[in-house]
């Protein structure tokens, strides 16, 4: 007999594989600029407005600001393990790819930030529940994307050689809708609705959800490069088990338990972000290094998903 929890990993499975897969097939038959379409209206509407729907249902008790907390302690920490792991290896080999300042700064950046949204939303929805959604996207949008765009941009800019204005790419988390959408739904999520209007704002946002997974697929369709394995499964290491493992055993101390507890480790445990590749693109950083975590990282965490539920599981 398979348990509760193996048949609603499956499912998970079905539907992260199903939509990625599907997103791949499109991805290799579609012109070049369909993941680009695609990604602009899940930017601009999709995203948006299924983080207004899910909060309407969410439970904004508690300690919830603990979770935006637990996001910038895995991003320092992954950031500080990155360095050291850095200084080691540039001493270790001054002529390795670690010497290299663009390497270093991506390696820094795939160590910080995981896929917390377009990744994490549904795999959270799956297995914790939309009652507590809101601790993933607190996580999200008050930890991630201020890491991304905002010391991810620094660091970036102090490691890239790009010409690239780090105000512009930093004004693009101030301009960021899903910000946006953050504040508007804390503000009308008690705001009754008739029934029709609720049930279909329900249905647009798990529709934008699979579609979400469905432009994963897209994108990593795109990705040809699998070189510098061995350092992305360093920092892969760090950002995917090393931080969620430290951190996840220190949240109950501060009396962060049950679904509360797994939906901040498992966000702490996504893949690096599609923000990793932008950042490399943009300050032309180490874009094989950028290409090879994203991927990879993608890969592995379907591997490494069942572990953190026997750890801290449901």
């Amino acid at each position: 007999m398979i348990s509760s929890l193996g048949i609603q990993l499956l499912n998970l499975y079905f539907k992260l594989a199903g939509g990625v897969a599907l997103g791949l097939v499109l991805g290799w038959k579609l012109p070049e600029v369909a993941p680009a379409y695609l990604g602009k209206f899940l930017f601009w509407i999709g995203v948006p407005v299924g983080i207004v729907a899910f909060l309407r249902g969410a439970d904004l008790s508690g300690s919830i600001w603990i979770a935006p907390a637990a996001a910038w302690a895995a991003i320092i920490l992954g950031a500080g393990l990155a360095w050291a792991w850095i200084e080691i290896e540039s001493k270790r080999n001054p002529s390795g790819l670690m010497a290299s300042k663009p390497a270093q700064g991506t390696f820094l950046l795939a160590a910080m930030v995981g896929n917390t949204g377009y990744l994490g939303y549904p795999v959270i929805l799956a297995l914790v529940g939309d009652k507590y959604f809101a601790w993933a996207l607190f996580y999200d949008m008050l930890g991630t994307l201020f890491g991304a765009y905002g010391l991810g941009v620094v660091l970036a800019a102090r490691f890239g050689i790009g010409t690239q204005n780090s105000w512009q790419l930093a004004l693009v988390m101030l301009q960021n809708p899903a910000l946006w959408a953050f504040g508007f739904g804390l503000i009308v999520r008690n705001v009754a609705l008739p029934m029709l209007a609720e049930e279909i704002l329900q249905a647009f946002a798990w529709g934008s959800l699979a579609l979400a997974l469905v432009h994963i697929g897209m994108r990593l369709s795109r990705l040809s490069s699998w070189g510098s394995l061995q350092p992305a499964a360093i920092s892969l290491g760090i950002k995917m088990l090393i931080v969620p493992l430290v951190l996840g055993a220190g949240l109950p101390f501060l009396g962060i338990t049950g679904p509360p507890h797994l939906a901040i480790v498992l966000q702490m445990a996504m893949p690096p972000a599609f923000a990793t590749l932008v950042l490399a693109e943009a300050y032309n950083l180490d874009r094989d290094l950028a290409v090879t975590a994203v991927a990879a990282g993608s890969v592995g965490f379907l591997l490494i998903l069942p572990v953190w539920l026997w750890i801290f599981g449901l």
